[in-house]
């Protein structure tokens, strides 16, 4: 135990339960600043919880990759970091559609507030997005 909580904090990320644990680290934050910038955009600039969803899962997205690549997976598939973005964000694109898929269902069809919407949501694509970009970018193991 001593040495998987060294390892959690300290090192390269190998093991798949070690990623997924920072993993979970780095949604979180990328969750706060998604989260927050949907309340902001919907409550403070009046845009529709749809747009704001939008337009906050991709500025959360760019803080997962910048993240993720720094401190959750060291092994990557693709040389070019423009072509490892564009796989990310088109992962990233799916959870988008699963995102505002379930956040419609849960809004506008069960009447769920929008910010509850959002909290299932974001359960169900982490998932998603971390298995999906483990096996399809960052499964190579590091030099």
């Amino acid at each position: 135990m001593k040495e998987f909580l060294h390892n959690l904090f300290t090192g390269r990320a190998s093991g798949t339960l070690t990623q997924l644990v920072r993993y979970a680290f780095v949604g979180g934050l990328a969750f706060v600043v998604d989260y927050g910038s949907l309340w902001l955009l919907t409550e403070v600039f009046g845009l529709h919880y749809l747009l704001s969803a939008g337009i906050a899962f991709v500025v959360g997205l760019t803080c997962n990759y910048l993240l993720s690549t720094a401190w959750v997976f060291s092994g990557r598939t693709l040389e070019n970091r423009w072509a490892e973005f564009a796989v990310f964000a088109l992962i990233g694109v799916v959870g988008l559609g699963l995102n505002e898929l379930i956040m419609w269902i849960g809004t506008d069809k069960l009447h769920l507030h929008y910010m509850l919407s959002k909290i299932i949501s974001t359960a169900i694509v982490f998932f998603w997005n971390f298995f999906a970009r483990k096996f399809i970018l960052f499964n190579k193991k590091p030099a």
